[in-house]
């Protein structure tokens, strides 16, 4: 059992807890827009496509001596000016995560009481971006706490709404159009991401006793993936049952059809998940300035704080939009450069995790990201 615990569930649930994020509240609104057979096909499709590329990100990773960040693996692979790309995609990529923790913040407080939008953005912006000069995460937040409220909120919408989703006729119907066609990808792309915990799933493999035992770190990886799809289909069918209009952010819609008292917990677990997840991703914004800039701790801190709260203020507030920008663009060029590092990782040799990738699995992956990258840039700049 101890076995079981160390070379399965702990891993698979590090992974699982770095995906479930504020992703999963834009699903409901592509399920009930696109269709529940449609829903899930681009779901399935997201989370095998995310499998595929933790996997081959881990090969990378296993393949290359040295420790590196994605930017030094893009460095070493691609070449400089793909680096200096690479920098400015995952700083620009959160701090525009912590604009969608921003925006979502607004509708968990809507929850708990009354007042102006800008009050509420302001007030959890303060408390939130306190951590990055207290350097509070790990005092107060740890990663099971967080992935823990996530779980809770999943659990107590899914057991409230399930009765009243089997009730309800089901919308099987395809996208019959460009927009209800393209729009799901980038979203649930932003949900299944969790490249951010592959290197730390890849060393704890590599110091265990069996560090050569690949076939346990691929079986970690998959379910790992894997597991948040479950998870999200269980919020999805909660969020669906409860609510009479689903919402771009899943949140305001179950306003009318739960009681006071079940809307301030789903509003204080929100919350709770939100403020740990804006402390680790601000906090990991922070160490990126410091180790590809050389910036001095205040002024990384200073824009890792202000950038969220000006982007809010020029005018980035809606949800939907906010994550299928980031998940489109940002996480969309990440994946490409994940395919292309490891196409490139294959001529060095060395250890590897996947003995064969059958082409056309590279190709699809190519072509969806693509797709994604495309849509949301024509989107954003017309």
């Amino acid at each position: 059992m101890r076995h079981f615990y160390q070379r399965f569930l702990l891993p698979v649930g590090l992974l699982a807890g770095a995906i479930i994020g504020a992703g999963i509240f834009a699903l409901p609104y592509i399920f009930d827009r696109a269709g529940i057979a449609a829903g899930f096909f681009y779901l399935a499709v997201g989370g095998s496509l995310y499998a595929l590329l933790h996997l081959l990100y881990a090969d990378v990773i296993l393949r290359t001596s040295g420790e590196h960040r994605f930017v030094g693996y893009t460095r070493i692979y691609l070449g400089l000016s793909a680096g200096r790309i690479a920098t400015l995609m995952t700083i620009m990529g959160m701090v525009f995560t912590l604009t969608v923790y921003l925006v979502l913040s607004v509708s968990f407080l809507n929850l708990l009481f009354a007042g102006a939008p800008l009050t509420k953005v302001v007030l959890f912006w303060i408390i939130a971006s306190a951590a990055a000069f207290l350097n509070i995460r790990k005092l107060v937040f740890s990663e099971f706490v967080v992935t823990l409220a996530k779980l809770c909120i999943v659990a107590l919408l899914f057991a409230l709404g399930i009765y009243a989703f089997i009730e309800k006729p089901a919308s099987l119907n395809l996208p019959t159009d460009f927009h209800t066609l393209f729009s799901p990808i980038a979203p649930i792309l932003f949900a299944m991401s969790g490249r951010v915990a592959i290197p730390a799933l890849v060393k704890y493999f590599r110091v265990s006793r069996d560090a050569r035992d690949y076939t346990a770190m691929r079986r970690a990886i998959t379910w790992g993936t894997m597991l948040p799809v479950f998870v999200y289909a269980l919020f999805i069918f909660g969020v669906l049952g409860l609510s009479g209009e689903v919402s771009e952010d899943a949140v305001a819609g179950l306003t009318y059809s739960l009681s006071p008292a079940i809307l301030m917990l789903v509003g204080s677990l929100g919350l709770l998940s939100l403020w740990g997840s804006y402390i680790a991703v601000g906090a990991d914004a922070i160490a990126s300035l410091a180790y590809d800039f050389k910036m001095p701790r205040v002024v990384r801190s200073a824009l890792v704080v202000g950038l969220p709260l000006l982007l809010y203020g020029s005018g980035f507030t809606n949800f939907f939009n906010l994550v299928g920008f980031v998940g489109g663009v940002f996480l969309g060029l990440e994946g490409i450069f994940i395919l292309l590092m490891w196409m490139r990782s294959r001529a060095s040799g060395g250890d590897t995790l996947l003995k064969k990738v059958h082409p056309l699995a590279i190709a699809s992956g190519f072509l969806l990201l693509t797709a994604a990258l495309v849509y949301e840039s024509v989107v954003f700049f017309l």
